[in-house]
């Protein structure tokens, strides 16, 4: 995953418009870590921005959670979407947040989910991207990550929905179900 500090300008805010984070991409292993790298050097501009516009098709479960952590420490929102610059303007776009993304998007403070963008559940499988193997996580992780779901307060039947999953299948959550779950809002 990538991260950059982006100027956002829209009708909307004017000159009054935030500076926000780009987060773009696969989560790996060593996530986390750029997060805070960047994070630290992000901290000598005048303002560290608070909303993250995250884009991404999951990645690493312990990674996810980790990473989730970090943008709690910060007290950040995160907006399911991407980023795009228009002539002049730039702004979000739809974006996605599928598999292990839900897992780091539940660590922010605010949860936006713009009904343009895609949640998706989708079963743990120890296996790496592209490698063939690996089996289905262990009740012992899915137990840890239904308590990380409840302690950033989304209903740990999420984790559990995730895992009944036939594997390889992709859920993509209705709003209803974001509400339900308490996964995230539809509004900025």
């Amino acid at each position: 995953m990538t991260f950059r500090a982006v100027n956002f300008d829209s009708d909307d805010c004017g000159a009054n418009c935030p500076q926000v984070i780009v987060a773009d991409g696969v989560i790996e292993t060593d996530t986390p870590q750029a997060f805070a790298d960047f994070a630290r050097q992000e901290a000598n501009a005048p303002r560290l921005p608070s909303l993250i516009f995250m884009n991404s098709p999951g990645g690493n479960v312990v990674a996810s959670m980790e990473l989730g952590d970090a943008f709690r420490k910060l007290h950040a929102a995160v907006a399911i979407a991407g980023f795009a610059s228009v002539g002049t303007r730039s702004g979000p776009i739809p974006g996605e947040c599928l598999s292990a993304c839900v897992y780091a998007l539940m660590g922010a403070t605010r949860r936006i989910a713009p009904p343009e963008s895609r949640l998706g559940l989708h079963r743990m499988s120890l296996a790496a991207p592209g490698e063939s193997g690996g089996g289905l996580a262990d009740r012992r992780l899915v137990a840890i990550l239904a308590r990380y779901a409840a302690r950033m307060g989304v209903s740990p039947a999420l984790v559990w929905r995730a895992e009944s999953l036939t594997p390889g299948t992709l859920d993509i959550l209705s709003p209803a179900e974001i509400a339900r779950w308490r996964l995230a809002s539809t509004r900025f």
